[in-house]
């Protein structure tokens, strides 16, 4: 199995990869959750993994590392520095994994209409070798697990926000840190 059938995978060019996902949420809170360490832990890797290590400093310039433990104890890390940040609509990162050679570009977009975000994210690749590496490496079928992951959270956060109108944001509803969405 490569997808759940929720990620649209393309390949524009050799050294590309484009994934599209549309979320039922509004894009502050679909670039939060991209962006906040809290929240990234209680979605990000596919599912039965667990992000063990998560460190961010959202800012350009800033940096981030991430390790992934899946559920037979395996580790992946990777990390990355932001080049470019305008909330809540775009973010680029480069980006780097421990087991896997090179570094790749990461550009990530993000557009709301009627109240859905579509998120698109073009990783760019040193080399097709590379980039062909990391999709026989099960990148479609992680990355969807993933992005399923951050939809089911979202849809508890929209469901939460309507039922608590009037509180703007997940880390404001999840108070000190907590309660959960």
């Amino acid at each position: 199995m490569k997808n759940t059938g929720t990620l649209k995978v393309t390949l524009p060019t050799d050294r590309e990869v484009v994934l599209t996902r549309v979320f039922d949420a509004p894009r502050t809170l679909v670039f939060e959750a991209f962006t906040k360490p809290e929240l990234l832990k209680r979605w990000f890797g596919p599912r039965g993994w667990s992000l063990s290590v998560c460190e961010v400093d959202f800012r350009v310039g800033g940096g981030f590392r991430f390790v992934l433990r899946g559920p037979d104890g395996k580790e992946m890390g990777m990390r990355g520095v932001y080049r470019e940040i305008t909330p809540p609509e775009r973010s680029v990162h480069m980006e780097s994994f421990d087991d896997y050679p090179g570094e790749s570009q990461v550009t990530a977009v993000f557009v709301e209409q009627d109240g859905k975000t579509t998120m698109t994210a073009t990783v760019l690749y040193e080399s097709k070798e590379v980039r062909d590496a990391v999709i026989k490496s099960g990148m479609e079928h992680g990355a969807a697990e993933t992005y399923d992951r951050l939809a089911d959270l979202l849809a508890s956060a929209v469901s939460s926000r309507t039922r608590e109108a009037g509180e703007g944001s997940l880390q404001a509803r999840r108070g000190v840190g907590e309660r959960s969405v």
